[in-house]
């Protein structure tokens, strides 16, 4: 058939590309250019045309500003004591639940997740403060770095989210709603991982030690205090955008500004602290950003190839129900999560999937959130997880130890998948109100 032919076609210059250790951008723009020539018959010239046309409009699309600035806000918070705080404000928190200070990697990945943007950042940000903190009290080591490689994929799901803005753009959907329809997903993970911690707990105490003392309420108002820089980058960052204010790219640059002047008030500004967060940030962004543009070159490619629309009448011919591709789809993501990131695995694969949800009923919102998801658990999924790359650097684990602490973890998330693809309102609920 056409259509498998002209997919054979893309896959094989992909794996051929990306299988040489050619960088994603390139082999991406690589895939699309000859793909266009070898299954469109398209003359070079007009190839040509296309590819300076596609990549112009993509690379300037004002979206995509947001991305640096999260990104540098995040890197400032990194390098500056905020991220101590987390430990110090959380803790006297959590010393009431079972588990203890287990919990302050969960809460902690949570609350950071809302002001990074980024799970790298998060995880590393969160575990650099927890791993030692929580070995020297002889909490269970196992329990700790799985919490840690679990809650750490939080930072692709709450907002701000750079995979959503990602997700956004490439998709065509309000960034503001899809911000906010993580929101609940990502509560729910982080209570379901909490539940889990308290379980594990309860069944066995020796996973974590007694309390070192009582917690009064002069502790409790002092942990609040040191989580209050926390929470003013949050409520500053997403009350802009959810009163009008600002847009999603504009909210990223009112979180840089509140970061900056957060960090002189405490008296920890310093240029050389900028100027290290902005060259990161540089580095980072650019990676990110020739992905998407390259994305987008290789998205018109399998438009040209009329690909998207065959896939959508073979599987129309198919008779799946929408859980069954559902499924399928999931399934499809996992295994590319063992060899791929969430944003190449996102760019690579939504130009194809997404008219496929849409037909089957789907809501685009709900996907976004969905696809996060699967990106979240290719984050904890080896040879290829990033954030068990991170804790195997933090803890001089062997990655297949680390990948073993995790596993629980990646099973509850799975179960979270499975909740809100039963009740996609968890999911939409909170999208009205925007």
């Amino acid at each position: 058939m056409e259509v498998l032919s002209g997919m054979g076609i893309f896959l094989m210059l992909l794996v051929m590309f990306l299988g040489m250790g050619v960088w994603v951008f390139a082999g991406l723009f690589m895939v699309a250019i000859g793909a266009m020539v070898l299954v469109t018959d398209m003359p070079i010239t007009q190839v040509g045309t296309i590819l300076r046309t596609v990549t112009w409009r993509s690379a300037s699309a004002w979206e995509l500003s947001a991305i640096p600035l999260f990104i540098w806000m995040g890197e400032i918070i990194f390098r500056t004591d905020i991220s101590d705080r987390l430990f110090r404000g959380l803790s006297p928190m959590v010393q009431w639940l079972p588990g203890r200070l287990l919990h302050t990697n969960v809460l902690g990945c949570t609350l950071f997740a809302a002001i990074s943007g980024s799970t790298s950042a998060t995880t590393a940000t969160v575990g650099r403060i927890t791993t030692d903190a929580l070995a020297e009290r002889k909490y269970d080591n196992s329990l700790a770095v799985g919490s840690l490689a679990g809650a750490g994929s939080l930072g692709l799901l709450i907002p701000p989210s750079i995979v959503m803005i990602i997700y956004g753009v490439l998709a065509e959907v309000s960034i503001a709603k899809l911000f906010i329809a993580g929101i609940l997903p990502g509560l729910l993970i982080a209570f379901v991982y909490s539940v889990y911690i308290m379980i594990r707990c309860v069944a066995n105490p020796a996973l974590a030690p007694k309390s070192e003392g009582r917690v009064n309420w002069r502790d409790v108002l002092q942990g609040l205090s040191d989580l209050m820089p926390i929470f003013i980058l949050i409520g500053l960052v997403l009350g802009s955008i959810y009163s009008g204010i600002a847009t999603p790219s504009e909210a990223a640059a009112v979180g840089v500004a509140a970061t900056i002047l957060l960090v002189a008030a405490m008296g920890k500004l310093r240029l050389q602290v900028l100027i290290d967060a902005g060259f990161r940030a540089v580095s980072t962004s650019a990676m990110v950003c020739t992905i998407l543009v390259a994305a987008a070159v290789l998205s018109s490619a399998i438009g040209y190839a009329h690909i998207p629309q065959e896939l959508v009448k073979l599987i129309e011919s198919l008779h799946l129900s929408p859980y069954v591709l559902l499924m399928m789809l999931a399934v499809f993501y996992l295994v590319l999560g063992c060899f791929l990131d969430g944003i190449s695995i996102i760019v690579m694969t939504l130009p194809i999937t997404l008219p496929l949800i849409v037909q089957a009923g789907f809501d685009p919102i709900w996907y976004g959130v969905f696809l996060v998801l699967m990106c979240e658990l290719a984050t904890m999924t080896p040879p290829v997880g990033f954030n068990l790359f991170i804790l195997q650097s933090l803890t001089g684990q062997p990655i297949s130890r680390v990948a073993m602490a995790a596993f629980p973890f990646f099973l509850l998330m799975v179960l979270v998948v499975i909740l809100i693809s039963v009740f996609p309102q968890i999911v939409l609920f909170m999208t009205a109100f925007v």
